[in-house]
């Protein structure tokens, strides 16, 4: 496929196998500002449009047609939400203890000689506060309706109206709290140097840094999945239903 600079980073991180790490590797966001189009992107990024587009080229080259990670496109919304939650939800709750824990240990050996540890614990616990919550109503609230819907649809059975409204609504809450959470991220990233361990820094400072280099990388492909291919899915397969005259749940109008 030829690469566009027009194309948005959100369009080819679905559509082209290894775009994520290309992505990830460029400091590209392709989560939350999946929206923006590539020059865009790049220009954000500060890395030349042209290196990008000709590693994205390049990747569409050499891999095959089907990468290693699974085509979510093609697959089922309730599968899409198993493996979210199974993957990335519980990766994320381990992940926000065990880091907590490691950084009150680093910031008790070296908060005194490195102030900014204090602040990344702040930025940290910010995070954690505002995962917690979101990861909870993903699971009770929007996930449960989705897969609700889906079984529906395809049993050609009516869809019972959600007390939201429209999924529309929960997704809209959910894409705003990524953007919460994707700008808590930068400012980590920011706070801790590029995740850049200092020289006098002891293995639990590296293992810290390596970790929450990891926890933001599962954090970017997570919210790439739900901003990028189930939320879109599910907001299309709940339109289609109301189509030709019918309202949208919630609406008074020609409800079914």
């Amino acid at each position: 496929m030829a690469i566009n600079t027009t194309d948005t980073v959100r369009a080819l991180a679905v559509e082209v196998p290894g775009a994520i790490r290309i992505f990830e590797r460029l400091g590209i966001d392709y989560c939350c500002g999946g929206e923006h189009s590539l020059s865009d992107a790049c220009r954000v990024a500060n890395v030349p449009v042209k290196e990008v587009v000709g590693l994205l080229e390049e990747t569409v080259r050499s891999v095959p047609a089907r990468d290693e990670l699974r085509d979510w496109q093609a697959q089922s919304l309730g599968s899409l939400v198993r493996h979210i939650v199974d993957k990335h939800h519980v990766f994320t709750r381990q992940e926000l203890v065990r880091l907590e824990e490691l950084l009150t240990k680093v910031c008790s050996v070296h908060g005194q000689n490195h102030p900014e540890l204090l602040g990344l614990k702040t930025l940290f616990q910010n995070l954690s506060q505002e995962l917690g919550p979101h990861l909870l109503k993903e699971e009770q609230v929007l996930f449960p309706y989705i897969t609700v819907m889906e079984d529906k649809v395809e049993h050609e059975q009516t869809i019972p109206p959600p007390f939201f409204g429209t999924v529309r609504n929960p997704v809209r809450r959910m894409m705003m709290e990524h953007e919460t959470a994707g700008h808590i991220l930068r400012e980590m990233r920011v706070a801790a140097n590029n995740y850049t361990v200092p020289q006098d820094g002891c293995s639990s400072y590296q293992a810290l840094y390596d970790g929450l280099k990891v926890l933001e990388m599962d954090l970017h492909q997570h919210i790439h999945l739900e901003n990028n291919i189930l939320f879109p899915r599910a907001v299309e397969m709940e339109g289609a239903t109301y189509e030709e005259g019918s309202s949208m749940p919630g609406n008074d109008a020609g409800k079914r």
